[in-house]
């Protein structure tokens, strides 16, 4: 499983959840792709809408903004692959948390942010079983030649 992206949105993930530091930062990624290769075209930034107190480990996207990103997704003939979230201060892996609230067919890229900088960007895919996480390959696409991202 494979997801790929342009050196531009990668560098937009990480600006987002530099400026959310030392909260949660998160959004959906657009694109489009089968279930072994996706391409990540677009991100949408979203609001982190959990209690004030708890964004520095915890996100929350309001419904009616993920309403608001699917109609976009489907104007732009583009599908919502994924959703974003940064981890301050804490590794580029899901959490219990995550696991818990994670569906299937997304993929989430978690960013790692140390100090107001993001420093690793790591993508993961449920189990169909809902037990586990699975990673899969991040793969910036410079000019022409890719390259796994860390």
């Amino acid at each position: 499983m494979t997801i790929l992206l342009s050196s531009a949105i990668l560098d937009d993930l990480h600006k987002h959840a530099e400026s959310h530091y030392p909260d949660e930062g998160a959004g959906m990624v657009l694109g489009d792709g089968e279930l072994e290769t996706r391409r990540a075209t677009r991100l949408l930034h979203r609001t982190n809408n959990f209690e004030l107190e708890s964004r520095r480990r915890r996100y929350s996207i309001d419904p009616k903004e993920f309403l608001e990103a699917e109609r976009e997704a489907e104007e732009l003939g583009l599908d919502i692959i994924g959703i974003f979230h940064s981890h301050p201060d804490h590794p580029a892996r899901p959490s219990d948390f995550d696991l818990e609230w994670a569906m299937p067919w997304y993929s989430y890229i978690i960013t790692s942010v140390s100090r107001g900088k993001a420093v690793e960007s790591r993508a993961w895919r449920l189990s169909d079983d809902r037990s586990s996480f699975i990673e899969e390959a991040l793969v910036e696409v410079r000019s022409g030649s890719p390259e796994e991202v860390r």
